[in-house]
């Protein structure tokens, strides 16, 4: 309700208040009534007012295909509009006898002699009405209008209340602009009660009621009319009228204000005359502040809908009543013949309403409203309202419907025609008014059609189609109707006549619901197809009848069991009789068995006339001729009537029918084993489940049900489920992995994208039918796009079309459903401008929700419906902060009934599996984020702990368990209540939404708080939203408390460091072993105190999930873009530092799509949402990192000049702007340093952009080094020069160690072991400060990951091995995927080249579980490429089939990602081409060595880098041996000089990777043999380093073919590795021969 600057509810109104705000004064200060129906009369002045235009603004919003979105938008111009005119009404002293769609009506009762004042009193009202909301114009173009009628009173017989927009006794007057108009009466008034002691309903009646409606049909917009009645009371010198037809009524234009005559004191006369009229200015009516009053109370709760007395009593806020959804809508029409006297058409009535109120009473229906017109009345019912929702809803209606047409025919008197309408929609189910006084109605499209069905077909059952659809009844129970001409109904569409249930002479068909498609195979039933085939075995060798009933929920996919089931048994050679049953079936005797045996003897699809012989036919030489005619009734057949069963009585005729069918299946069997299928078995009568029975125990047959368990099974039934026989299988959900596979194949791709898997899995729960609905509704929606993965993928030059390149470098494959070698594959992605929490349920699956919801208690209700605005997992401390009146004892007490129903379950209690790979979340209480909970240390821990964490104790966060629910009972609410309630989460999450208390708070762009606040926050009135409540009974909301996070936030942000640093500080360690044995004193020293790695576990994971993303979805949904650009950084940041690059992307484009369009000029560009410069460099830095991230090399590089030209740090494009700035760099840049602010803000608003300068500079440096060209590494080297300086202007220790283990690795990488060797030394010597933050802690687990590296490249195994597993032992804690994936990558090399295989299995299966989570396809190939060197040299050990990596390589080889890691695939295609070789397999060795041929030139002298070139360099040589033997013919054949080329650019590249030396020195004194002595044996050639080669050379040792990719593993026959000479030292480096 709109109420705009005027009266609020209180926040706690007693029980009799909300109940007379309900209702008229008429029935507050009225008397009590009898049972029977009594007619009371009074004088008074009616004003009816009603708003033109609703219809046909109605018709236009129901012609959209947003129809629930476009209701929102008409409910609330309606109740924006109307809710002025209600109070203006009451400010008059006008008691509003009701509110019904667009016509409002108002009662002055008065004496006789007091009427001529009030007339003038109403026309003034009128007359300002008219003036202030005359007019009203809507955005859709719609203009609303008023027609005000004042009149006398009410004919008898009129209708005073309208719903929906019409009049009753009239078509609906709704059309053309949105205006008022109206009319006024004056008089006698009739008022009489229906009902009984549980509902009764008011009605107002009268001769001069008519005159309400007549002066309206005269009215045009804008215009008042009076009754000739009113007329003839009032003061007519007063009045500037218009005679518009003499003897029915005027046309009101103006009053005329003479004096001495003065209006205010005329106002106060009145007052006098109205004795309820409001006497406090705190309330527009008395009726609110009577005192409380039991026996009122009883009476006016007679008069509401029970679905509201449930709410109310429930204490739920008027605004928490309103909601959206989909009624089956009643309106039934009783025309009486005039003779009749009125108090005895009121009886007529009452006896019709309570017939009415029992027969809708069982179908979920209510009676809403009783109308009068004339002689006649409708009664408005509606099926499904809140709390009332049943299955078959449409079916229940209309069978209802016509029991009622059937009664009101046949037992009411007086009665002239009768006629049903029905229809099926969305509707507005809410309060509409004032808060003083409003009332609960429906709006809708559907609710205007519904009347002018009434008018269309009169005398009828008729109904529209949709109602005929959703009510699944057989179509010979309809006849369809003529269409017809509609006022203000462009498309009525097409309209039934429903004719009752009629049982049709037909047999039922020959099918099942559901096909099988050979396209989509049948996913994780292989228990319940075992059960069939045990059953199959069982009837074979014991020759007994076996049974086998399926039981699982709607849609878990029972039906296409049945339909595989079908198809293998025919393939078998089994005789298969399908049969689908259906609810109607249930009623008709013997229904099943007849239809099943009809097809048994192939009548069922013959020709009618054909029936007789055909059944003749099969009956000859099984039953005897006389017994022919028992069928006759049966099958609808004519065969001559017997003596002997003439004889028969019914019970006789029966059992000798079953003993024939028994006879028959006998014989049958022995021929052809035969197998009944009966889909949706519960509606199978009882005589066929008797029979059934008798034949299992009788027939050595199969019979395969299915059967929904939500109902209540009959006897017989009962007893067959008993029997020995039968075996009930019940059916589960899917598992999430077989979920999305089903949707990939549903879609026809190999793999969706997360935020897609995320919406199926949070909707569908495992049910098959479900994600088959959903993903149809997406393809339908045009909310996908395709994209070929085999297609080679070109860099992207624009930030907007990088969605294909994200989902491509995130996903591993989803095997597609064809087995087709040349089977084109493609992936999918949402459309960027497509917000997936958005896009509305379909409908099948909305009702099915909403169903489930109505079985909750209101307060159940009223929590789920609170909990789905906050998402779909929620901190029940949220929850109770949207919950009004609830304290945490309720709360709790609410949420353990739904959670013990399974509507919630505690988060981390989930019986859904999770999509693969698994995930074990940890959760935290938000609330108390920084309270860290003591952990005991772990004592019997191994080095390497590489198990799961073991889950964490119960918490206060839960999520939805049943699908849909969650989505279906978030559209319920309005938009205004959706608003507000995301608006109070807003206020609750963002004092959350930052990194956890072991990251000691802070943004996760780094000081992004300080760096904003000059041009967000400096008026210190900043607003989180910009929401403006619209004037409704909704809770006033206080915006001004939501800021944009400031400094002042509370957070702390670490700048000086502990005082126990000062232990550490006074001895600087000087070496890598000092610097270990620094390292595990201090885990030492802490251990005793408290697990300090375990304390400072992160939780910033947890904080994203359940704060800072929900917060996104928030601030988009209140509109406060500016806060939600804000936050979509902070989430994308967060994403990146969980190593989830696609989420990042995904939070990153929600981003793009608030600024808009970039423009093609710079100068030109205007984004929408208002950003500073800070947080445009940031969103670019972020931007280039994901690009990064995901192979587009050019963008990125692009982006992060960008970002660093926002930071006024600008980076040169041209090789001499290169030479330039590094110059300035190195000598220069030190003047130029400024020294730092004294303000701590300024001061943390600086560091935030040189967190960002260095964070760029970084990318850069990676950027440029990918490829190894002289311009390349200029760049990259002035980019690390840069960082350099930009490090060194922080006092943060942490992040100069970090950017010394920068240059360090690229040191590294460029082969200048000098600056490498001494970089590692700066960051150790940095590191002696370093121990006890966060942050310095990861800067430590940094410096030991790159001094495993460094000492891995100088052969130092051990040493490399015991700094990986410290490395990781402190990382793991840290939620660092990316970090932890480098150390694991490391302490594998270092174990396989010291052959601890062991050790590289358990790191791989520890790698596979972090990579995997992320599914990023460069760690993907990494992971890929160790498996291969352990399937090649491992001794034939295995973590992955050679199948599973050579898919990998062909699917992902041409994305972006790899294409652009030539170190990587150098590597990946080598190993291949060396497994093809052992195999003879030499086109595919030629393939892969042509191909890493191409990528030598761009590797440089990195581990990866120097890794494939080793790999390379054995390919070659093995080339070079294989040469004579003429076996390739792809590639050209190279001499030994030029594979000698190759060595010597090995050693001048790889200077700083000298682990691999002494192997290659070994591979060119090979080559040089062999170049001089070319007659020599290779066995005595090869014989000092025996590896994979020397088998693959020497064909006569080598292991059989074997071609089957997934089974080789080349074990046998050969060593892959040669033992390591004893007296190797074990820091040499000749311990590392691989």
């Amino acid at each position: 309700m709109a109420t705009g600057k005027r009266e609020a509810a209180p926040p706690l109104w007693p029980v009799e208040a909300r109940l007379a705000a309900l209702l008229p004064d008429l029935l507050v200060f009225g008397k009590p009534r009898g049972a029977e129906p009594e007619l009371a009369t009074a004088q008074g002045v009616l004003l009816g007012v009603h708003v033109t235009g609703f219809t046909a603004l109605m018709d236009r919003f129901s012609l959209t295909c947003k129809s629930e979105h476009d209701m929102d938008k008409l409910a609330h111009i309606f109740s924006y509009y109307i809710s002025d005119i209600v109070e203006h009404v009451l400010c008059f002293g006008g008691d509003i006898l009701n509110i019904t769609g667009n016509v409002l009506l108002a009662l002055w009762t008065v004496e006789k002699n007091q009427l001529s004042d009030i007339i003038t009193l109403v026309a003034k009202c009128s007359l300002e009405i008219q003036e202030k909301f005359g007019i009203y114009h809507t955005r859709e173009g719609q203009d609303l209008q008023l027609k005000i009628g004042p009149q006398r009173s009410m004919q008898k017989g009129k209708v005073h209340k309208v719903h929906g927009g019409f009049m009753p006794g009239q078509e609906p007057l709704l059309s053309g602009a949105l205006l008022v108009n109206g009319g006024l009466s004056a008089g006698r008034i009739s008022q009489v009660i229906i009902g009984d002691e549980q509902r009764q309903h008011l009605l107002v009646i009268g001769r001069d009621v008519d005159g309400v409606q007549l002066a309206q049909r005269l009215a045009q917009a804008n215009e008042i009319v009076l009754s000739w009645n009113c007329w003839k009371l009032c003061e007519q010198y007063m009045f500037e009228v218009e005679i518009m037809r003499e003897d029915e009524a005027v046309k009101l234009r103006d009053m005329r204000i003479i004096d001495p005559f003065d209006f205010d004191e005329h106002f106060d006369k009145c007052l006098d005359y109205l004795p309820h009229y409001r006497t406090s200015a705190d309330t527009l009516r008395t009726a609110l502040e009577l005192d409380p009053d039991s026996a009122l109370e009883q009476t006016l709760r007679k008069h509401i809908m029970k679905n509201l007395l449930k709410k109310i009593d429930e204490g739920q806020p008027m605004e928490y009543v309103s909601e959206f959804r989909t009624v089956t809508i009643v309106l039934v029409s009783l025309e009486f013949h005039r003779t009749a006297w009125m108090l005895h058409l009121c009886h007529l009535i009452q006896e019709a309403a309570l017939y009415i109120s029992t027969a809708i009473e069982k179908g979920g229906g209510q009676l809403s409203r009783i109308f009068m017109f004339e002689k006649g009345c409708m009664f408005l019912c509606i099926f499904g309202l809140p709390g009332d929702k049943k299955p078959d809803e449409c079916a229940h209606a209309l069978e209802s419907s016509f029991s009622i047409f059937s009664f009101c025919w046949e037992n009411l008197a007086e009665t002239k025609l009768v006629s049903i309408s029905i229809t099926n929609g969305p509707v507005f189910c809410g309060v509409v008014g004032a808060v003083a006084r409003h009332e609960y109605t429906v709006i809708g499209p559907k609710v205007s059609l519904v009347a002018r069905m009434i008018t269309a077909y009169p005398g009828l059952v008729s109904c529209d189609e949709v109602t005929y659809l959703r009510s699944m009844l057989p179509a010979y129970n309809f006849k369809k109707l003529p269409e017809k001409m509609m006022k203000n109904i462009s498309n009525p569409g097409k309209m039934y006549e429903y004719l009752g249930h009629r049982r049709c002479v037909m047999f039922g068909k020959r099918h099942l619901a559901r096909e099988r498609d050979k396209n989509q195979p049948l996913l994780d039933r292989e228990k319940e197809l075992e059960a069939f085939r045990m059953a199959q075995q069982g009837c074979l060798h014991q020759k007994k009848g076996q049974a086998i009933l399926y039981e699982g929920g709607k849609g878990y996919g029972k039906s296409q069991l049945l339909a595989e089931i079908n198809f293998l048994a025919q393939k078998e050679g089994h005789r298969v009789l399908p049969l689908e049953l259906k609810e109607a079936d249930s009623k008709q005797c013997f229904y099943a068995i007849q239809t099943l045996m009809a097809m048994f003897f192939e009548i069922d699809i013959c020709p009618s006339y054909y029936r007789q012989e055909c059944l003749h036919r099969q009956l000859r030489g099984m039953v005897e001729e006389p017994l022919h005619c028992l069928f006759n009734d049966l099958f609808f057949v004519k065969f001559p009537l017997s003596l002997e069963v003439s004889h028969m009585d019914d019970l006789a005729r029966q059992k000798k029918v079953k003993a024939c069918f028994i006879q028959v299946l006998q014989e049958a069997v022995r021929e052809t084993p035969l197998i009944f299928l009966l889909d949706e078995a519960q509606y199978m009568d009882a005589a066929s489940w008797e029979f059934l029975s008798t034949l299992l125990s009788s027939v050595p047959i199969i019979m395969v049900m299915t059967l929904t368990p939500t109902f209540t099974l009959c006897g017989w039934a009962q007893r067959f489920l008993q029997s020995s026989q039968a075996t009930l299988v019940p059916i589960s959900m899917l598992a999430a992995t077989s979920l999305l596979r089903m949707a990939c194949w549903e879609l026809g791709v190999v793999s969706i994208p997360q935020e897609l898997q995320i919406y199926l899995l949070h909707r569908c729960f495992g049910n098959p039918l479900y994600c088959e609905v959903l993903c149809q509704d997406l393809l339908s929606k045009d909310v996908l796009l395709f994209h070929d993965l085999q297609k080679e993928e070109e860099e992207n030059s624009k930030w907007e079309t990088l969605s294909a390149s994200a989902m491509k470098s995130t996903m591993y494959s989803i095997s597609s459903a064809s087995s087709e070698e040349d089977q084109e594959l493609y992936v999918c992605t949402v459309k960027d401008d497509v917000n997936l929490d958005t896009v509305l349920l379909p409908p099948l699956l909305k009702e099915i929700a909403v169903n489930q919801l109505d079985q909750l208690s209101p307060e159940e209700q009223l929590l789920v419906k609170c909990a789905a605005v906050i998402g779909h997992s929620f901190h029940i401390d949220l929850l109770l902060h949207l919950l009004p009146g609830w304290d945490k004892k309720k709360l709790l007490q609410v949420l353990r009934a739904l959670v013990d129903i399974h509507v919630l379950h505690w988060l981390g209690k989930s019986q859904e599996l999770p999509a693969e790979p698994v995930l074990v979340p940890l959760f935290i209480k938000i609330i108390e984020q920084s309270k860290e909970k003591k952990r005991k240390p772990d004592t019997g821990s191994a080095p390497l702990r590489l198990h799961e964490e073991q889950p964490p104790p119960e918490t206060e966060v839960l999520e939805f368990g049943l699908p849909l629910l969650r989505e279906a009972a978030r559209e319920l609410w309005p938009k205004e209540q959706q608003i507000a309630l995301h608006l109070e989460c807003a206020c609750f999450l963002q004092d959350l939404a930052c990194r956890c208390g072991s990251c000691h708070g802070g943004d996760f762009v780094p000081f992004h708080r300080f760096a904003i606040c000059s041009t967000k926050c400096s008026s210190g009135t900043s607003r989180f939203c910009s929401y403006k409540d619209t004037g409704s009974v909704l809770t006033q909301v206080i915006t001004d408390k939501l800021q944009l996070p400031s400094p002042q936030d509370g957070f702390r942000f670490q700048t000086k460091p502990f005082s126990r640093q000062e232990t550490f500080s006074s001895d600087h360690c000087r070496t890598e072993e000092e610097f270990l044995d620094r390292v595990n004193r201090m885990l030492a020293q802490t251990s005793s105190e408290k697990d300090m790695l375990a304390a400072k576990s992160c939780h910033c994971e947890e904080i994203l999930k359940l704060a800072l993303s929900p917060l996104t979805q928030h601030c988009l949904v209140i509109g406060e873009t500016t806060c939600a650009f804000y936050y979509l950084l902070e989430a994308a940041a967060a994403s990146l530092d969980l190593a989830d690059n696609y989420m990042a992307f995904f939070y990153l484009r929600k981003a793009s799509s608030l600024l808009g369009q970039p423009s093609a000029f710079s100068f030109f560009r205007k984004h929408k949402v208002k950003i500073c410069q800070f947080e445009e460099a940031t969103f670019c830095s972020l931007r280039s990192e994901v690009c990064f991230n995901i192979g587009q090399i050019t963008l990125a590089k692009k982006l992060a000049r960008q970002a660093l030209r926002l930071l006024k740090r600008s980076f040169p494009w041209t090789w001499f702007g290169v030479l330039f700035q590094t110059f300035l760099e190195k000598y220069w840049y030190s003047c130029f340093l400024s020294q730092p602010p004294n303000n701590p803000s300024e001061n943390k608003k600086k560091l935030a952009v040189l967190q960002q300068r260095v964070h760029c500079l970084s990318l850069l440096w990676q950027l440029y080094n990918l490829e190894t060209t002289a311009s390349n590494r200029r760049f990259a080297y002035l980019a690390t020069l840069m960082q350099k300086n930009s490090a060194e202007e922080f006092s943060n220790e942490a992040q100069v160690i970090s950017t010394y283990v920068d240059l360090s690795k690229y040191s590294q990488s460029m082969g200048d072991r000098e600056k490498w060797l001494h970089s590692e030394k700066m960051a150790i010597q940095k590191s002696s400060v370093c121990w006890f933050s966060r942050e310095e802690l990861l800067a430590t687990a940094q410096l030991m990951q790159a001094l495993a590296y460094t000492k891995l490249c100088l052969g130092h195994l051990d040493f490399s091995i015991s700094l990986g597993v410290q490395a990781y032992e402190i990382c793991r804690h840290f939620k660092k995927p990316a970090l932890e994936n480098l150390v694991l990558s490391v302490l594998f090399r270092s174990a396989f080249l010291k052959k601890k295989f062991d050790l590289c299995v358990h790191v791989l299966e520890s790698q596979w579980a972090l990579i995997s989570q992320g599914r990023d396809v460069l760690g993907l190939a990494c992971f890929y490429s160790a498996c291969l060197d352990l399937l090649l040299y491992g001794k034939g050990l295995l973590c992955r089939p050679f199948g599973e990596c050579l898919r990998f390589i062909q699917h992902y080889e041409h994305s972006c990602v790899l294409t652009s890691q030539s170190n990587v695939m150098l590597g990946v295609h080598s190993s291949l081409a060396i497994w093809f070789a052992q195999d003879s397999q030499w086109d595919l060795f030629e393939h892969h060595l042509s191909k890493a041929r191409q990528l030598v030139e761009r590797t440089n002298a990195s581990l990866f880098g120097s890794h494939g070139f080793v790999r390379f360099l054995e390919c070659q040589v093995l080339m070079l041996h294989k040469m004579p033997e003429s076996v390739f013919t792809h590639i050209p054949p190279e001499t030994c000089s030029q594979t000698l080329k190759y060595f010597k650019e090995f050693f001048s590249r790889c200077v700083t990777c000298p682990v691999y030396h002494q192997w290659v020195s070994e591979l060119k004194a090979s080559v040089m043999k062999c170049g001089k002595r070319e007659s020599m044996p290779l066995t005595n050639m090869l014989r000092p380093f025996d590896t994979c080669l020397t088998k693959i050379w020497m064909k006569e040792e080598f292991l059989e073919d074997n071609n089957s990719y997934e089974g080789h593993l080349g074990i046998e026959g050969f060593d892959r590795v040669a033992d390591v000479k004893e007296n190797m030292d074990e820091g040499e480096i000749q311990e590392c021969v691989c």
